[in-house]
């Protein structure tokens, strides 16, 4: 469904119904399910009694959006912001929305040059707070431009804070990013963003449910939550408080099957606070892009083992690292004493004391052993009982 074609009725009626239905209607879906776009079109120019969920003020309602809309003069202004539009059957048309039933979008106005349905296949969301912190917005511009250069396609609100930080990062890697408003992709929201989604445009992809020209609301943005989470493989929240709308984001997810995932914050911080929620229940906590491509990538693609830096002493065979554990820190003792707390035989810990003295960490006194300084200093400066 090319604007850049000869519109059909198919089209012209799907564009239509763009004006008429809002975002996420799950009436209106059904309505489209069972009349087809077509024909729900002729029944809204016809008239007549309310159709089955709505009542008569509502339909009325309905009846006079479907009277001012022109769908023609949409498919132009679309054209000539460079701006297409993108329905189910469509070659471009991601699969994975279809997951949402009648809460399915009629269609998507597409801003930029690459294929929505390709670049769907390998993306994840990335939201969160919009008043974030800089930790917030760090994590989000790390991660997101951790996952671009591994090839993973990042998608946002275009919103302030964790999004606009998550753009910027996929942005700045030199990879791929879509921004998904809730208002026409025409008109940038926020208008502070203007640029930032412009570049978004130029390099990767806006899109939208909204016709040119329509402004957001806030139940669009709560709706628009929806596309994000069914056309990513997976949700990452970076700083969310309880009623963020981040969160809508990721329980929509969660109820699609898809991967939800959260970056702990500080545990004083309220902004964290609807994160910590997510990671006691289902959610995945992930600190970096590795995690996350572990969770939502192709078998084999394993996150790298997290451990401290390799100390000397962890480079000792198990049982001269036994051996030097029975030490005493601060006095001699004798082989038998040694052996018994290193729970082995005499002439074993004998022969394992030549050893560490070879490597400098214990030093015989007469009939004794004990420790170097360097030694103290390896075998105590480790992680303390806190």
């Amino acid at each position: 469904m090319s604007v850049t074609d000869e519109p059909d009725e198919e089209l012209l009626s799907r564009v239509l119904l763009t004006r008429v239905i809002e975002p996420g209607d799950e009436i209106g879906g059904r309505w489209v399910r069972e009349l087809g776009v077509r024909g729900l079109a002729r029944r809204l120019a016809e008239g007549g009694p309310p159709l089955a969920g709505v009542s008569g003020k509502r339909w009325k309602g309905l009846l006079a959006r479907a009277e001012t809309a022109r769908p023609r003069e949409d498919l132009a202004v679309a054209r000539a912001a460079g701006v297409r539009f993108v329905g189910p059957g469509d070659s471009e048309w991601p699969g994975q929305l279809d997951d949402l039933g009648d809460a399915r979008p009629l269609g998507l106005w597409v801003r930029g040059r690459a294929s929505l349905r390709m670049w769907a296949l390998k993306s994840v969301a990335v939201v969160g707070a919009r008043a974030c912190t800089e930790y917030g917005a760090h994590m989000a511009g790390t991660l997101a431009a951790g996952l671009a250069e591994q090839g993973w396609v990042v998608v946002s609100g275009g919103a302030y804070g964790v999004d606009g930080a998550a753009h910027r990062g996929a942005l700045g890697a030199g990879g791929a990013t879509v921004a998904v408003l809730a208002c026409g992709v025409d008109r940038p929201y926020p208008r502070g963003h203007t640029r930032l989604i412009g570049r978004i445009a130029e390099q990767g992809l806006v899109i939208g449910e909204l016709p040119p020209g329509d402004h957001p609301t806030p139940s669009r943005f709560i709706l628009r939550n929806r596309v994000i989470a069914a056309l990513t493989r997976g949700t990452v929240v970076i700083e969310a408080a309880h009623r963020s709308g981040s969160l809508v984001t990721a329980r929509a997810a969660q109820r699609l099957g898809r991967h939800t995932m959260g970056v702990p914050g500080p545990a004083t911080s309220a902004l964290s606070a609807g994160v910590h929620e997510l990671l006691r229940g289902e959610a995945a906590l992930v600190t970096d892009a590795a995690d996350v491509v572990e969770l939502v990538g192709d078998i084999g693609q394993l996150a790298p083992d997290r451990r401290g830096p390799v100390l000397p002493r962890d480079l000792l065979e198990p049982a001269a690292r036994q051996v030097l554990a029975a030490l005493p820190g601060g006095r001699v003792a004798r082989p038998d004493e040694i052996a018994r707390h290193a729970q082995t035989t005499q002439d074993d810990a004998i022969a394992r004391l030549y050893e560490l003295r070879a490597l400098g960490y214990v030093e015989r006194h007469g009939d004794g052993w004990k420790l170097t300084r360097q030694a103290v200093m390896s075998v105590r400066g480790g992680p303390g009982p806190c």
